[in-house]
């Protein structure tokens, strides 16, 4: 089991108010599945996804990623964690618009201590496959938003992470480009990659091998999902 969530809850406190973004969620996830997280604004997917993603602690609960209880970790060693087993693509790309799709792929090489090298080889090599490699040295302005998000993908992918997760990454896409990086994804998962989509699109759930459907921050049936 690759990851492991049991009696998740996840409480924001704001001024004299307490929202229960999630409440109890029990998940796992098998190295190599191709899963999304699939429910509409508020129902605590993205929050799900940040505590996956050792962004964010919950509040009760246990998480274990390949065996490490990360809900125990101090902050140094969630960022090791995320450096090392964790590659993120978001729904806005989050490329730095200073530097190059090369620069931006390197990133996070740069702060795993890769030779600069070895990880401007691998940039491009990635770059390749998402099939950018004649964009290396274009800066993000100078890119489509599906090129962008290749960039993004190619990014996620420096550090050969046991599991990516994408956070609605068509959501800023016409729907032709959509499919295109879809396909991407499809790629991934056929190589080994354990994926894992947050989105509230059933087009985008539908292209993976499970869905999960969240609602009210629990983990409810197709049935209850679609009351």
């Amino acid at each position: 089991m690759l990851i492991e969530v049991r009696g998740l809850h996840k409480v924001y406190v704001l001024g004299k108010v307490k929202v229960h973004a999630l409440r109890g969620v029990d998940l796992s996830i098998d190295r190599g599945e191709y899963v999304s997280i699939m429910g509409p604004s508020g129902s605590g997917k993205s929050t799900l996804m940040h505590i996956i993603g050792c962004l964010d602690r919950p509040t009760e609960g246990q998480y274990l990623l390949d065996g490490i209880p990360v809900h125990t970790l101090t902050e140094p060693e969630l960022a090791d964690i995320r450096k090392k087993k964790i590659g993120f693509v978001f729904q806005s790309f989050n490329l730095l618009p200073r530097i190059t799709a090369l620069e931006n792929v390197e990133l996070p090489m740069v702060y795993a201590g890769v030779k600069y090298k070895e990880r401007q080889k691998r940039a491009m090599e990635l770059l390749e496959q998402v099939g950018l490699g004649d964009r290396a040295l274009h800066r993000p302005t100078e890119l489509s938003g599906g090129e962008a998000q290749r960039v993004a993908i190619a990014r996620a992918l420096a550090n050969d992470p046991e599991v990516i997760l994408a956070d609605e990454p068509t959501g800023n896409l016409d729907s032709a480009t959509g499919e295109e990086i879809l396909d991407l994804f499809d790629r991934l998962h056929d190589g080994g990659k354990t994926v894992v989509l947050v989105t509230h699109d059933r087009h985008v759930a539908g292209r993976t091998e499970r869905i999960i459907y969240l609602k009210d921050g629990k983990i409810v049936s197709r049935e209850e999902f679609e009351e």
